[in-house]
């Protein structure tokens, strides 16, 4: 047992099955409740990464990420939220998953396991030295993020990666390894649960970090969002009417007019403060 990985060791607990449902749940949840304190444990080494990548995108490069199963959905996840939230261009942060988008809903037999697939996907985007590529690959041994992340070595492209293993044959390739190791699962080799959802929570960090330090965010509110529904929409109008100390109608007006609360505060700061 203590050859196998740590996301493949057996889980803490035993007979599962034969717990109530309130145990189950308790249970999950002390689980859960160590994931924060072992990412923690490599702050230091996402802080470097967000530093490379704000540094790549300031400077007009992109963010991707690749990855297979739950880690290749939540890589899209993440990427697919930041052109609503932050208002960013789609192709600013791509997320590809192996198996392509079909495989966000239902598994594609062998698609990880194609170590050149990555690269004919990145290729697509005409993926170069300008941009950051993050493998995510909770095991840390898939072959589709090994072989994107190899190749985009060998074309002068910043690597960097999540998993949570140590030492992993992922990290080994990546320019900055991110080894989040959150200890066995509750069901054994499920790695949906702690480190999914520790991967889910660096990515969240990452994200948002870089988008703050590329100014899609002022104070601490969401000023370049899409006004794609009501409650955006209501949520801009607050936003103006809080900034600018003005009526709701009148910051009503003004987002429909200006269509963001960005354009809203660059043009009308000075008049009403």
């Amino acid at each position: 047992m203590k050859n196998k990985p740590t996301t493949e060791q057996p889980s803490n607990y035993n007979n599962l099955e034969k717990m109530g449902t309130f145990e189950l749940l308790t249970n999950i949840n002390t689980e859960d409740k160590t994931v924060p304190n072992a990412i923690e444990k490599v702050i230091p080494a996402i802080e470097k990464l967000v530093d490379i990548i704000y540094t790549k995108m300031n400077e007009g490069g992109r963010l991707f990420y690749i990855g297979a199963g739950t880690s290749g959905r939540l890589g899209v996840l993440d990427a697919s939220e930041c052109p609503p939230t932050y208002g960013v261009p789609d192709d600013w942060v791509i997320g590809l998953i192996a198996g392509g988008d079909s495989a966000l809903r239902k598994a594609v037999e062998k698609a990880e396991d194609d170590t050149n697939l990555a690269w004919k996907d990145l290729s697509a985007y005409t993926i170069s030295e300008k941009d950051v590529l993050v493998g995510i690959a909770a095991s840390g041994t898939t072959p589709y993020v090994i072989g994107g992340l190899e190749k985009a070595r060998q074309h002068n492209i910043v690597t960097a990666c999540i998993v949570c293993n140590e030492n992993s044959p992922v990290s080994e390739v990546a320019d900055y390894p991110i080894e989040i190791v959150v200890g066995p699962e509750f069901v054994t080799g499920s790695t949906r649960m702690k480190a999914g959802t520790a991967q889910k929570l660096v990515l969240n960090m990452i994200s948002t970090a870089v988008m703050i330090k590329l100014g899609r965010v002022k104070d601490n509110k969401m000023v370049h969002m899409q006004l794609s529904n009501i409650k955006l929409v209501n949520r801009g109008v607050l936003m103006i009417m809080d900034e600018l100390h003005i009526d709701e109608d009148l910051a009503s007006a003004l987002l429909e007019k200006y269509k963001s609360v960005k354009n809203v505060l660059d043009n009308y700061k000075n008049k009403f403060m």
